[in-house]
Order: C-alpha cells, then sequence, then structure tokens
C-alpha cells in the first residue's frame, strides 16, 4: 500500500496503549490489548532473557498506526503450545540453523484470536497482504529460519497462504452455550451417565464442606492476587514437565491494570482456600487459564475448572467457554472440538518440503479426530 512504512519495536511501552487497543478493539482477544502484552514484558516473563524478544511489527501510515503484529524473536519453542520441535530435529539434521526465529503470538497462551492487527478505518483484506508480505521478507532479509503466526483469526489463513506460507490444523475442545437458562439445561444435553455423575460430583464436594465461588471484574479483591500466583505455581510444582513462565510482579500488574478482565473461580474449605482457577472473560468469551490446588481432592479440578465456568457463562450469557489445550476428557463434559490454525513461513526449500508431507499428513488426523467427535 502507498505510503505505508514497515518498523519495528523492541518494547511495546514505546507505542500508546490506547493507539495499540485502536487496532484490537471491543471485540478483540483480551490477550492482544496493551495491558496483557505489555505486563509480561515490563514484568520480565517475556524478554530476550527468557527468550521472547519483542520485535513488534508496526505498519503506519502518514505517521498514524495502521497495522501492527506482535511479534518475538525465540530462542526456543517452549510457552507455544503448537509443536515444532520436531521440526527443529529435521533442520538440525539438514544442517540448518532453526534458532532464532520468528514467532507471531501472544506468549504463554493457547488462545486463538487475531494476530494480524489494523485499524478499523483501514479496509482489513488489503492490508493484510500488506503485513503478510511484510513478515515472509523479514524472516527471508534477516536470514532466519522461519516465522510463525500461531492461533491465528480465520480471515488471517489466506492472506498468509498467498505470502508463501504452509496451514496447520489442531484441535481444542471448546464449550458453547445453546441459549441455556441453567446449569440444569447444559446437563439434559448430556447422556444420562455422564449427567448424573456430574451431579453426584457436585453433591459430594458441598457434603464434604466446600464452598465454590466466582469473583469477576472490579469486585476482585487486592487480597486475592498473591495467593492466585501461589495457585500457579502449585501445579508447576506437581508436574516434572512445569514450567514457570509467569512471576509474581505479573500478577501485581494485572491486579493494577487488568482487573476488568479477570474472573477468579476458588474453592475454600472452613474458610481456607484449597483451590482456584485463573479465567479471562471479554466480549461474550471466557477462557480458562490456570488452576491449582494446595490440597487434592477428588473431582475438584472438574468443578473449579469446568462446572462453575460453565455455570458462570449461563449466568453472564457468555457464549462460548474456551478452557484452552489439550485434553479429549472435556468432550465428556460437553466441550466439542474446534479447528485451531497457525501458518508457518520456512525460508530452506528443503526443509519446508518435509514441514509441508508432515503437515499434510497430520491434517488427515486431526480431521478424523474432529470426525469422530462430532458424531
Amino acid at each position: 500500500m502507498p505510503g505505508l512504512e514497515i518498523t519495528l519495536v523492541r518494547r511495546l511501552a514505546e507505542i500508546p496503549a490506547a493507539e495499540w487497543d485502536a487496532l484490537v478493539g471491543p471485540e478483540g482477544s483480551p490477550f492482544l490489548e496493551w495491558d496483557w502484552l505489555a505486563s509480561l514484558e515490563e514484568s520480565g516473563c517475556a524478554t530476550p532473557e527468557t527468550g521472547w524478544a519483542p520485535h513488534h511489527l508496526m505498519a503506519r501510515e502518514n505517521g498514524r498506526l495502521a497495522g501492527a503484529v506482535p511479534l518475538y524473536l525465540k530462542s526456543h519453542s517452549q510457552g507455544e503450545f503448537v509443536f515444532d520441535h520436531s521440526w527443529a530435529d529435521a533442520a538440525h539434521r539438514l544442517g540448518l540453523r532453526y534458532y532464532p526465529k520468528l514467532l507471531a503470538a501472544v506468549p504463554f497462551t493457547p488462545a486463538g484470536g487475531r494476530r494480524l492487527l489494523t485499524h478499523p478505518d483501514h479496509p482489513r483484506a488489503p492490508l493484510l497482504d500488506v503485513l503478510a508480505r511484510a513478515l515472509r521478507d523479514l524472516c527471508t532479509g534477516n536470514e532466519l529460519s522461519s516465522l510463525h503466526v500461531n492461533f491465528c483469526a480465520d480471515d488471517e489463513i489466506g492472506p498468509l497462504e498467498r505470502a508463501g506460507f504452509l496451514h496447520r490444523e489442531g484441535i481444542q475442545f471448546h464449550w458453547t452455550n445453546r441459549n441455556y437458562a441453567e446449569f440444569d439445561d447444559y446437563l439434559r444435553d448430556l447422556k444420562h451417565k455422564r449427567r448424573n455423575q456430574i451431579r453426584r460430583e457436585r453433591r459430594d464436594l458441598a457434603a464434604q464442606g466446600i464452598d465454590v465461588a466466582v469473583h469477576e471484574g472490579e469486585a476482585i479483591d487486592d487480597s486475592l492476587f498473591e495467593p492466585m500466583f501461589r495457585i500457579y505455581l502449585s501445579t508447576i510444582e506437581k508436574m516434572y514437565w512445569g514450567r514457570q513462565y509467569l512471576n509474581l510482579r505479573f500478577f501485581e500488574l494485572l491486579r493494577q491494570r487488568f482487573r476488568r478482565h479477570l474472573c477468579f473461580v476458588t474453592a475454600h474449605r472452613r474458610g481456607e482456600l484449597i483451590a482456584a482457577a485463573i479465567d479471562v472473560q471479554k466480549a461474550g468469551v471466557f477462557y480458562g487459564r490456570y488452576w491449582g490446588a494446595f490440597e487434592e481432592v477428588r473431582n475438584l479440578h472438574f468443578e473449579v475448572c469446568y462446572y462453575a465456568g460453565i455455570e458462570h457463562c449461563i449466568a453472564r450469557g457468555w457464549q462460548r467457554f474456551e478452557p484452552g489445550a489439550g485434553g479429549e476428557f472435556k468432550f465428556l463434559r460437553g466441550f466439542l472440538p474446534a479447528l485451531t490454525h497457525s501458518l508457518h513461513f520456512v525460508a530452506d526449500p528443503r526443509l519446508a518440503g518435509a514441514i509441508d508431507h508432515f503437515l499434510q499428513r497430520e491434517r488427515a488426523q486431526v480431521e478424523a479426530t474432529v470426525e469422530t467427535h462430532s458424531r
């Protein structure tokens, strides 16, 4: 587009929050908002030292921000949730250097949304083509192995493919509100055995004196943020593959900046916090992010992470619940398969050909899984 200037910035703090958020918009992903992304950088979670060096792409027309892409130079593949470790191994066998690579994504967050942001005053379609080509040229011009656009929006697939990106599909399990008036309406859509099991699980927790509560938005008490950080750590410390991506400073910045989009589901027994889920909500979508427990209680995970969230969505009229990556067990609780999309530009034609072949086989498996769970 004539007059469009492409630049990179190394810190989101260099861009005024209002200017960036005008691209995200009121319906855009909360994880793309300035407050979330800038807090990851300012807290030290997404920095060059952690392998997430910000190189955000800016597209300006006559000095005004027309488009942008949250972009990071990565020295590893951790915290992405679109796994390419085998691609790095293949590159090594070909004698290629895979890292550093470029990644357009929200750090540590497997939630879909626009990655090629555009201002509402600009026609989006032609600007998407410009941004897609700019990303490709940034990769080749700096002699990097690849550039990856993870969990992108549907309308970004075509422009990226035209720019030479390979399309990868994945699966998550999402819950959709079918205009339910109450929790029992949701249960009636499940099989009889599953419906009774869920009711029994909830009764058993209540019989143990466990109280589950929802705290959202500006009503969240300041005193909950430090325990939520410890809740986050509790799961990481229990799993040998667990990695700590977030720190207490990030939670403090969320308290200051991002409370409006937060929702904490807590479980107490005799007044003591024993478990919780950290969720985010915006524009009718509920996102499950982190869960943890100080005390192991049978079925408490399902209540705090799923049933309480579904009940909250019904009460608020939220249309979709995205609980995150993995877990086909969610299907048994009314979560149905939803395709996710990522696009990958691979500079070396040998590696690109091998990855393309892999993606064709993987896509057949993904489609078979969707068909199996859609019957």
